[in-house]
């Protein structure tokens, strides 16, 4: 493990090579899964806040999703996810160009809501859990995935340069800088 502040950070999201290749997988993380997306406690008030922003950009079973059952449930594990269409799809997510989008992530760009789409989203593949005096980040290795790591490795990003800007969202400008050092120093170590 690589330590970062209160963060305990694997050594997957350093060795292991990742650039989403929608292309390939054509959003299928959008879809895919027990469950909608993880959700911070305070998301699906945020999203609730901006529901009038997002709802256009919704498809026709989105919207009826949305109105049956509301943005979030609680998952198996009594976590708050996405709610999610009766084909598997989160709720939020639209067919644009062959591909998955997220509704959330284009109404922000058109409105500027300051609220791009859930973390959990936007850290993909790299997931987040609290513990009480810590976080773990892990790197969710999944199948779907086979197009990105193939991406990942012939462009040289590693997960935590792909989930840069997501990283900083979470913990910060600062923290992510301390990261830079740290995966330098353990780089130097295996060299």
């Amino acid at each position: 493990m690589i330590i970062v502040d209160d963060c305990l950070v694997s050594e997957d999201l350093v060795e292991q090579m990742f650039a989403c290749d929608i292309a390939a997988c054509q959003g299928a993380c959008c879809i895919e899964g027990d469950a909608g997306a993880p959700l911070e406690a305070d998301e699906a008030e945020t999203i609730g806040k901006y529901i009038h922003e997002i709802r256009p950009e919704m498809d026709e079973s989105g919207i009826k999703s949305l109105e049956e059952q509301g943005i979030s449930e609680l998952d198996i594990f009594d976590d708050p996810v996405t709610t999610c269409k009766p084909n598997g799809e989160c709720t939020f997510a639209i067919r644009k160009d062959g591909n998955l989008a997220c509704s959330i992530e284009l109404a922000n760009q058109k409105h500027d809501m300051d609220f791009r789409k859930p973390i959990s989203c936007h850290l993909y593949p790299i997931r987040v859990k609290k513990y009480v005096e810590y976080y773990a980040l892990n790197y969710h290795k999944w199948g779907i995935c086979n197009p990105a790591c193939i991406k990942g490795k012939s462009e040289n990003i590693r997960v935590y340069e792909f989930a840069k800007d997501a990283l900083i969202r979470k913990f910060g400008n600062s923290w992510y800088e301390l990261l830079e050092n740290r995966v330098k120093e353990y780089l130097e170590t295996q060299a």
